[in-house]
């Protein structure tokens, strides 16, 4: 499918909703059943009503898959969100849950105003200055931290209030002292999403794995009677079950609708939230998008900055009702293409779905055990921190390892926006002492020069010093500039250092380079030595 011709690409808009109805109805459809549970189980465990992650997919598909800038992205909640968004909830509040929820929507609103001003102002290319290992190593911390979180509700004890560290060192505690009953359910649909993981039939794989464990859950549910309160005896010891182990959701979809409150407006803690929720929400959207193109087989590439804008406006309109922060979702995104979306009218139906169920059937998502969320909670927290993500970073080098810990331990001692710049401060420690002058961290020498060899449009692009992911910005922008269709070189002998940001560029920009027609060349990284065995390793000239 990588050799789709421009003139087979998907129509756009009224004439893309006429020519591909089919295939984005059912692919949006597929990815509501995903989405409904994931959505319900991400707003609870960020201390948000369930039905706030509703009316944040809603928009997310109504709203701004009409306004974006990408093709076959879903918008919603995304599990990255969580941390910051409950301890938004929980420093803002002081106890008071509510009162926490509404400032927080306060925060989400003037945080989207924030986005909405990154889009427009061009600022879609600061996801660069971001290292790969600082991303990846705080998206593993909040895996870590919504696994510890999420395991006391999947086996049904509540654990004492406490610092981040005394949460996971209860989780010993809570297992051994389970309510058998509730964890039977979390267990099983842990071992549903495995087991669903780890096969190769794609009919059975169609299915959504979210949607068996939420169905499965539902019936121990019955099974159990956790409708009513009661007890029963496992093993000659009374354990208690009722409706608190179910969601709480209204009957009337319209309550679900909640108000912002801007009197802390003016605290410290009111603008770290603020802080925290624009940037990892606006990091998060643009790295999804990035990803999301990447597996389109139609190679289209997203405008980020009016995808940045876009999302800031649905998180303006969620915000101001009592929605949860929405992002481009990479899990959902990656199904839809899978299912065969062609357009963002995909995510249209989605959110439309999502609107017909809630206001439809609001008394199946109250069945629906708070256990089998944390499952799929559990499980999600399991793929960010995965050992896979430790090997990976350590095979691109020991560098990227040392920033990828930094990053977890910063996030999980402190919070999210000091564990990022630790790891940040963490990578230009590591250059300077790799002989990166100060002069060139923030500033990169370069020339662009345009020739004919042998008779072919040529653009050289000389780096001199080093090339690193501080100071690659505007290179980066010239580059997204060039006209297709001629040969490209890089010369690199006289690049002092080329950092795994720079190194990542290089390989996907000439693969995308390629796939429209140029050619692309790296010359002189001979006479670099690598400081891994990965082709995508940082390396120094000799």
């Amino acid at each position: 499918m990588s050799g789709t011709s421009t003139s087979a690409l998907p129509k756009t808009g009224l004439a893309g909703l006429k020519e591909n109805w089919r295939g984005d109805l059912l692919s949006g459809f597929l990815v509501f059943l995903i989405a409904l549970p994931l959505c319900l189980g991400i707003a609870m465990a960020s201390g948000f009503p369930p039905s706030a992650g509703i009316v944040s997919a809603i928009i997310g598909g109504l709203l701004v898959s009409r306004i974006s800038g990408s093709f076959v992205t879903i918008n919603g909640p995304a599990a990255g969100l969580i941390v910051v968004v409950y301890d938004a909830v929980q420093s803002l509040g002081e106890g008071d849950a509510m009162a926490g929820y509404r400032y927080t929507l306060a925060a989400i609103v003037v945080a989207s105003a924030f986005q909405i001003l990154m889009g427009l102002s061009k600022a879609g290319k600061l996801s660069s200055f971001f290292p790969a290992s600082v991303v990846h190593g705080m998206l593993a911390a909040i895996g870590i931290i919504i696994m510890a979180k999420q395991i006391h509700v999947m086996v049904g004890v509540t654990p004492e209030k406490g610092s981040l560290f005394s949460t996971i060192g209860q989780v010993p505690y809570s297992i051994l002292h389970m309510n058998h009953e509730i964890a039977l359910i979390g267990a099983i649909g842990l071992a549903i999403l495995i087991i669903w993981s780890m096969m190769k039939n794609r009919f059975l794989k169609m299915i959504p794995a979210p949607l068996i464990v939420v169905l499965v859950g539902i019936g121990f549910g019955q099974f159990f009677d956790l409708e009513h309160e009661h007890l029963y005896i496992f093993q000659n010891h009374e354990e208690a079950v009722g409706p608190k182990f179910l969601v709480t959701i209204s009957d009337n979809f319209m309550s679900s609708f909640y108000f912002p409150d801007f009197s802390k407006l003016l605290t410290v803690e009111f603008w770290i939230a603020v802080v925290s929720i624009s940037l990892v929400g606006s990091l998060e959207s643009l790295l999804s998008a990035l990803a999301v193109d990447k597996l389109d087989p139609y190679k289209r590439h997203s405008n980020l900055n009016r995808d940045v804008t876009a999302v800031g406006v649905g998180n303006l309109v969620a915000g101001s009702v009592g929605g949860f922060p929405m992002i481009a979702e990479i899990v959902r995104s990656s199904a839809n293409i899978t299912n065969g979306a062609k357009t963002g009218w995909a995510n249209f139906f989605h959110g439309g779905f999502l609107l017909l169920f809630v206001a439809l059937f609001p008394f199946v998502i109250h069945s629906i055990p708070l256990a089998a969320l944390a499952a799929l909670l559990v499980f999600t927290g399991f793929r960010l921190a995965s050992p896979k993500e430790f090997a990976k970073t350590w095979g691109v080098g020991k560098e990227q390892m040392v920033m990828f810990v930094v990053t977890i331990i910063g996030v999980i001692a402190t919070d999210l926006l000091i564990g990022v710049a630790l790891g940040i401060i963490t990578k230009f420690a590591i250059h300077i002492i790799r002989g990166v002058k100060l002069n060139n961290l923030f500033k990169i020498y370069y020339t662009i020069e345009r020739t004919r060899v042998d008779s072919v449009d040529t653009i050289v692009v000389k780096i001199d010093g080093a090339a690193i992911f501080s100071n690659f910005m505007s290179l980066k922008s010239e580059l997204a500039n060039l006209e297709s269709g001629k040969i490209v070189i890089f010369q690199l002998n006289d690049a002092d250092l080329l950092d795994h940001t720079v190194m990542e560029f290089f390989h996907d920009f000439q693969h995308d380079y390629e796939l429209h027609g140029g050619k692309c060349d790296l010359r002189g990284l001979e006479s670099h030595t690598p400081y891994s065995e990965h082709h995508l390793a940082a390396r120094r000239s000799k």
